[in-house]
């Protein structure tokens, strides 16, 4: 997976309030969800979530170990136990959460990063598609809270 040559989103104001949401919430939006608490600014809300939550993945929470993260008490959770209405940015992780999204306010910006599933790699290529995957969400999830290096 190649970087693309622009930022994903373009955010002229870091968000205040995020939710990851995915529709099994056991992967890509629990990775993104642990890189942003990693990155963002540490008075910043963020939260994930699935429209059909699951179990978290045990190799996100490999990957994401091996980056220095620890996602392992992290939980898989429904969109309803999560205080979604307050959030000021919802990222999608997978086409199936951008249709299935609740409707949302006009204030709160959208921003959609159709990311392959990790988890419908083969066997032989899991480890190797989780890894790709975490370092694309890490390069996005920078992005939003770009740093005057």
């Amino acid at each position: 997976m190649t970087q693309p040559q622009q930022p994903p989103a373009f955010v002229t104001e870091p968000p205040r309030a995020v939710l990851f949401l995915g529709v099994h919430n056991s992967a890509r939006s629990q990775m993104a969800e642990g890189l942003a608490r990693a990155l963002a600014p540490s008075d910043t809300r963020l939260w994930s979530a699935g429209t059909q939550p699951g179990k978290v993945h045990p190799l996100a929470i490999e990957v994401m170990r091996e980056a220095g993260v620890d996602i392992s008490s992290q939980r898989s959770k429904a969109l309803e136990v999560v205080p979604w209405r307050d959030a000021d940015t919802v990222v999608t992780l997978c086409g199936e959460a951008e249709e299935t999204c609740p409707q949302l306010a006009t204030a709160v910006r959208r921003i959609h990063w159709p990311l392959p599933n990790p988890a419908a790699a083969p066997e032989a290529e899991a480890g190797a598609t989780f890894r790709e995957v975490r370092d694309e969400i890490r390069w996005r999830v920078s992005s939003l809270w770009p740093r005057g290096d």
